[in-house]
């Protein structure tokens, strides 16, 4: 459990639970899911003291399930959202650069048939954000670097702005953890494209249908979750509208300011529901252009072989006359009745493929 405290330009981290509050600012609670869990009496006595009110049952048990799908729920003393992050053998490929997230160069760290997802789950107080993590998670300890990084020295002027409020702290998490989706593009772009190309190889016969079928669970499961996201968001935005209007100004530019952050989470939300979609429509692109590649290879060799046989049957015709025991055959006793017999049957049978070469029934069609 790390134990934040946001005021203004500075963050500071707090050795323990405080008793109350700061007078100013507001408090941000990062803590593991199983240390939530061990933890959960004075987490709820906490939030007691400092907001009148403790989480629901349900919630809780939502916050300890680390299968719960991506939503957002709300009471009249906070409100509950559930985002599911990329999990943990993702994180591992992944470093923080800067602003976002950026992949390792790879393609072997990141795979389409291994994406998995698990859930960080926001409780937005006014004045206090209590974040539930699983336990090999990086989106707090980058959070925590990142805002003390951006915390001014004494002599400072300007600072870089730091979180207003708990909700856009809230938000700001949401945003970068969908920014490691994003991230995921070209990865998962060119192992699709490498999939496709050994699908189309003509000189091998594939045999990564199973690498296939994963890489395509993986997508669906991947576009299942970024719905669920955008549903989540969809729901957060509109608790946002329905608050009734505040008379005071900066209550009020804050509000806009988180459905300003609220509709970007929610642009790159559908953003990597396109791209994924793009992604599942063109490996069923490829998998139907395989097979009628593969038909159409099998057109080819078929006529080949019809038109081998339509050469060779004229001949197998000629043969066979001369094959027949008789003795009134005609050149059957003449010296040159084969030589004969065998220019009538090259001639034919170059006349043949030559006509049908013409007719591009043989030989690679342009």
């Amino acid at each position: 459990m790390r134990i934040f405290h946001i005021r203004g330009d500075q963050f500071s981290e707090l050795l323990a639970l405080p008793d109350a509050t700061p007078a100013d600012g507001y408090l941000w609670v990062g803590i593991a899911r199983p240390s939530f869990e061990s933890h959960l009496g004075a987490v709820q006595a906490a939030l007691q003291r400092w907001t009148g009110g403790q989480l629901v049952d349900l919630h809780v048990s939502d916050l300890l399930n680390d299968q719960l799908t991506s939503q957002f729920d709300y009471t009249s003393w906070y409100d509950l959202l559930v985002f599911r992050r990329l999990a943990a053998g993702t994180d591992a490929a992944q470093s923080a650069h800067g602003d976002g997230v950026t992949v390792t160069a790879n393609p072997a760290a990141v795979t389409l048939a291994s994406i998995d997802t698990s859930p960080v789950g926001f409780a937005v107080f006014d004045r206090l954000l209590l974040t539930v993590h699983p336990a090999d998670c990086q989106v707090r300890e980058f959070f925590a670097n990142r805002l003390q990084q951006q915390t001014p020295a004494p002599e400072a002027r300007n600072s870089t702005r730091m979180p207003p409020n708990a909700a856009d702290l809230a938000l700001r998490m949401v945003n970068h953890m969908v920014d490691s989706y994003l991230a995921l593009r070209r990865v998962l772009t060119r192992q699709l494209d490498q999939l496709q190309q050994e699908l189309f190889s003509p000189q091998t016969s594939y045999q990564s249908w199973q690498r296939l079928l994963e890489s395509r669970n993986g997508l669906h499961l991947l576009e299942d979750t970024c719905e669920d996201q955008r549903a989540a968001m969809t729901e957060w935005i509109d608790s946002l509208d329905e608050l009734p209007p505040s008379t005071n100004p900066v209550v009020q530019r804050e509000r806009e300011l988180l459905r300003v952050r609220s509709r970007d989470v929610q642009e790159h939300v559908e953003r990597v529901l396109t791209h994924v979609r793009r992604l599942e429509s063109s490996a069923e692109n490829a998998v139907q252009m395989h097979f009628s590649a593969q038909s159409n290879r099998t057109n080819e060799i078929m006529r080949t072989l019809t038109v081998l046989t339509a050469i060779f049957l004229p001949l197998n015709l000629v043969t066979g006359f001369f094959g027949m025991n008789f003795e009134g055959l005609p050149l059957i006793h003449s010296a040159r009745g084969f030589w004969w017999t065998f220019g009538f049957m090259l001639i034919l049978g170059m006349g043949l493929s030559w006509y049908f070469w013409r007719k591009r029934y043989l030989g690679r069609p342009r």
